[in-house]
């Protein structure tokens, strides 16, 4: 089993690497993302839930993550959580069944501020991009698919997720393997990256794993 880590600034492209991965590996592969581990603030009200900083790596379960990402290297599958970007809560009744693959990737833009969790893994990529191409990312998608508007999301990106970038996500990139630089458009990285995987997966060591 490979265990990788593709980790990035919020819109970075991270998205679009683990979309290429998936059309290649199919099904050898399964994604756990670090969003579905968020920490369950339901119980807040709205206007706290308005200013909570969702880029502190303090935000996310990393001790369930760590934990289900062990269960799944040693054959267990497990339930993922279901989290809400509208309620900033987990579902209390509907979780994600995965079960063990060839390949295991664990996206989010702070997985890599978790040491035991970087131990955890065979190869770490950083999917890197320009800020302002960040930002018009994250506006598309704040507004699409969390039912934010304008003006919240460029208040959040001022408040929290581009002083949280500098601060922890940014410099995590110092631990990867493979930086895909240009976001997930950088086909000759992303064919590094392909080259790369295919390598570990030929050695049947890593499998035994």
């Amino acid at each position: 089993m490979l265990i990788i880590g593709i980790a990035g600034g919020s819109g970075s492209g991270k998205s679009t690497v683990v979309r290429r991965l998936q059309e290649v590996f199919k099904d050898r592969i399964v994604v756990i993302p670090q969003d579905s581990y968020y920490k369950d603030l339901s119980y807040l009200s709205e206007e706290e839930k308005e200013v909570y900083n969702f880029d502190h790596p303090n935000s996310i379960d990393f001790d369930l993550l760590c934990h289900q990402l062990e269960q799944i290297k040693h054959g267990q599958a497990i339930e993922q959580p279901v989290y809400s970007y509208i309620t900033c809560g987990r579902s209390k009744t509907e979780t994600v069944h995965v079960e063990p693959a060839d390949i295991i990737i664990v996206e989010g833009i702070l997985i890599y501020n978790c040491q035991k969790l970087r131990r955890q893994m065979d190869i770490k990529v950083y999917v890197d991009a320009d800020d302002d191409d960040r930002l018009s990312r994250i506006m598309v998608r704040d507004i699409a698919e969390r039912g934010k508007d304008v003006n919240s999301v460029i208040q959040r990106y001022n408040d929290s997720v581009k002083p949280m970038h500098l601060q922890f996500i940014a410099p995590s990139k110092r631990y990867a393997d493979i930086i895909v630089p240009q976001g997930g458009h950088n086909h000759v990285a992303i064919n590094i990256l392909l080259a790369t995987i295919e390598k570990a997966l030929n050695d049947k060591t890593w499998l035994k794993k």
